[in-house]
């Protein structure tokens, strides 16, 4: 009996210090949502610590942590991509593995979050190079090209901006090329193990999991062409929502009726066999259940279509039956919003306070949120009203008069943020940081 307690705490302890890590885009179940314990409810009034900071180069590219090491797709347009890993105790770079990939598209720099495990990390730079490099070796295992390899031409107007998913022993990825929507590579060899067709226009989705009937489901989203608000309306194709089977590929259902020409965020698992996509460009949101008829097949029903909630850039989060998103776009400034899973708009914080396609993590009840630019928010979540606990500003203004255009947008942290071990990291065009937000 004794042994058996010892075991299980063991285990318990062993499982604590998993959850710990913040793996891959969106935390550890790629949800935004961790168990992280102890967050600081009051901060100083200079705001929470400031571990360490360290130098990057533009972009929009976010980090991950694995066993205490922080990893991050840093880019210099003129040259290439560049893997970084760093202490994340005290901010070193303990290596970097870099390689030629020049080019640069509007909103420049990178734009993609890596995804790791106990032996590779791996990345897709905006040129659609995709690495498996050996976080022991750091040296590179595989190499393909997203993009290119299934027939892609002229790279994406925004370029390719894949979030990788680790899933058993395959990688999956959208190729979103002509020959190739969603790949999955043996992440040992970096040999195909099975695509899909074309699922329809590109865009810049990566994939997620969706549960359904207990079951994973990966699932993708697809652009819908023309339909620019403003433009011609008659020659709209809808974009499309997928599902598949992660060992197979094989489509087991699909939703042909969503339109943003230009979507990025993955859809947000709404339990229940519910999911949520969301677009910017005030396309809103739809909220799907899919379900098994008698015969075995899988259809996907619209619940609702809403133009009253939706996130540019991420995924929502969906938090004790409510959903919470930063709804900012070219046209509208809602800032945070919340609505239920009726699709009714509960508040929204417009401009006071402004939230600008920043990032949200909830963290075992408490959300941390940044305003895009400058600001980081404690909040508590809550369906009756926006509870501002504490906010300090951290990042600073920074001029760059060699890019006039990224210079007119300010500060943009724009890119993903990683809870790891009560630190929370943040980046903006010319720098990351590390918070103390936890004891």
């Amino acid at each position: 009996m004794r042994r058996l307690l010892i075991s299980t705490a063991m285990l318990a302890l062993a499982l604590s210090m998993q959850a710990q890590d913040w793996p891959q885009f969106m935390g550890p179940d790629r949800n935004g949502i961790t168990s992280q314990p102890g967050l600081l409810r009051t901060w100083p009034e200079s705001g929470p610590e400031v571990l360490w900071s360290t130098n990057l180069g533009i972009g929009f590219g976010g980090p991950v942590v694995k066993a205490g090491k922080v990893y991050l797709l840093d880019r210099d347009d003129e040259v290439g991509d560049t893997m970084r890993c760093y202490d994340l105790n005290t901010g070193q770079e303990l290596w970097n593995f870099g390689y030629s990939s020049p080019g640069s598209v509007m909103f420049p720099g990178s734009r993609t979050v890596p995804a790791v495990d106990d032996k590779y990390v791996f990345s897709c730079g905006p040129n659609g190079d995709l690495y498996c490099i050996d976080i022991n070796t750091h040296q590179p295992v595989w190499h393909k090209n997203v993009w290119t390899d299934f027939g892609g031409g002229e790279i994406p107007t925004w370029a390719i901006s894949q979030c990788p998913l680790i899933y058993g022993d395959l990688l999956i990825i959208a190729s979103q090329a002509p020959d190739a929507g969603v790949v999955a590579y043996d992440k040992h060899t970096g040999a195909v193990k099975w695509k899909t067709p074309s699922l329809g226009p590109t865009g810049y989705v990566s994939p997620t999991i969706i549960k359904i009937d207990g079951a994973d489901h990966v699932v993708m989203v697809t652009a819908s062409q023309a339909g620019f608000p403003g433009g011609p309306q008659q020659d709209v194709k809808k974009g499309s929502v997928v599902g598949m089977e992660p060992l197979t590929g094989k489509i087991l259902w699909r939703y042909d009726d969503w339109e943003c020409h230009i979507p990025v965020a993955s859809p947000t698992d709404a339990s229940q066999n519910r999911l949520l996509v969301v677009g910017g460009y005030e396309r809103g949101a739809t909220l799907l259940q899919v379900n098994k008829g008698a015969n075995g097949a899988y259809e996907a029903k619209e619940l609702f279509t809403t133009t009253e909630f939706g996130d540019q850039t991420k995924p929502a989060v969906f938090f004790n039956d409510h959903f919470y998103a930063l709804y900012r776009t070219n046209a509208k400034r809602d800032g945070m919003v919340c609505m239920d899973l009726n699709g009714k708009l509960l508040w929204k914080t417009r401009r006071n306070p402004d939230f600008n396609r920043g990032s949200i993590i909830i963290a075992n009840g408490l959300m941390l949120a940044t305003d895009g630019a400058k600001t980081l928010y404690l909040v508590e979540p809550d369906p009756t009203g926006f509870k501002q606990i504490a906010k300090a500003e951290l990042l600073i203004e920074k001029s760059d008069d060699s890019n006039q255009f990224m210079a007119s947008f300010g500060v943009q942290n724009w890119g993903a943020m990683a809870l790891a071990d009560g630190k929370l990291l943040l980046r903006d065009q010319t720098h990351m940081i590390c918070v103390k937000v936890a004891n």
